[in-house]
């Protein structure tokens, strides 16, 4: 299984507090809790998000995701894009981060970055993103911050830069939940865009259980369901979890009842595999660490 969405370190996005205790204790427990995450839920491969405002030689904000890595089999970086920061300095070190072959992905943050997709600051990024083959990930539709503004977060203008770009492969993070039937017309239409489902659903396996009993898991997937069916694409969908705001081994549960028994395989692991190119999973994980992990944002 490959979780493609995950948030090893803390994003620094705008109004977002810290989503677990462990980014601020030692590196060695939060390593220790990821694998105990992998080796529970069967997860081999994870692809964390770098981090707002990196500096220097890291202007895609990956070294500390990168320092984990080399503890931890099985985890990739995925650089941030930043349309604020388009000065040719900045961007030459992009394209030596990119060169290194240590970035799987580029991701913008809309919403939390007052700049839609089609914004000339990105412009730059899905030049080097086609440059280097990596696909380009929007996160699109709900913002968990008080200052991030969801009007630069709707699926629908991805269509734009979609149409614009042909040749970069696009990701909708969270499928623009709540607007997923607007994001299935934007996968439907465009040949050169995906979707992750994670963070559809956020909590603890003591939440799921309690909106699992009350109905409201099964209501989020039948509305969830129906616009999947619409983009006619179980080709073009991705797994992740959005860790650590949903547990690895209990988040499977609901995506699996997203998708049709035959569809599970490429979503858990086929799609991510051919779309970053990933060439095969890493080993199983030692054995697991027993760490408690608060949950608390989103992003």
């Amino acid at each position: 299984m490959i979780d493609m969405h995950i948030h090893a370190v803390h994003p620094q996005l705008p109004g977002v507090k810290p989503m677990t205790d462990l980014y601020d204790g030692p590196v060695e427990s939060l390593v220790a809790a990821l694998n105990e995450q992998m080796t529970r839920s069967g997860t081999r491969v994870l692809l964390g998000m770098g981090h707002l405002n990196g500096q220097g030689v890291d202007p895609l904000g990956i070294a500390s995701t990168l320092r984990i890595a080399r503890m931890l089999p099985g985890l990739h970086a995925i650089g941030i894009a930043d349309p604020t920061r388009t000065d040719t300095d900045h961007l030459q070190r992009v394209d030596a981060q990119l060169q290194t072959g240590s970035v799987i992905a580029l991701k913008g943050y809309l919403g939390y970055v007052y700049h839609g997709p089609e914004s000339a600051g990105y412009r730059p990024y899905f030049e080097l993103a086609a440059k280097h083959d990596v696909p380009f990930i929007f996160h699109t539709g709900d913002n968990w911050s008080r200052v991030a503004k969801v009007k630069y977060a709707h699926p629908l203008a991805i269509d734009e830069v979609a149409v614009d770009h042909p040749n970069v492969k696009i990701v909708m993070a969270h499928f623009g939940n709540p607007w997923c039937m607007d994001a299935a017309e934007v996968m439907y239409k465009n040949d050169n865009v995906w979707a992750d489902v994670c963070a559809i659903l956020v909590g603890d396996a003591n939440h799921f259980a309690k909106i699992t009993a009350s109905g409201y898991l099964q209501r989020t997937v039948e509305r969830v369901r129906h616009a999947i069916e619409l983009t006619e694409r179980p080709d073009r969908f991705l797994y992740g979890t959005d860790w650590p705001l949903s547990p690895m081994d209990v988040y499977p549960g609901f995506v699996r009842q997203l998708f049709d028994d035959a569809h599970h395989s490429a979503v858990f692991e086929d799609n991510a595999k051919s779309l970053f190119k990933l060439s095969s999973a890493a080993e199983p994980n030692a054995a697991p660490v027993p760490v408690r992990i608060k949950v608390s944002g989103t992003s």
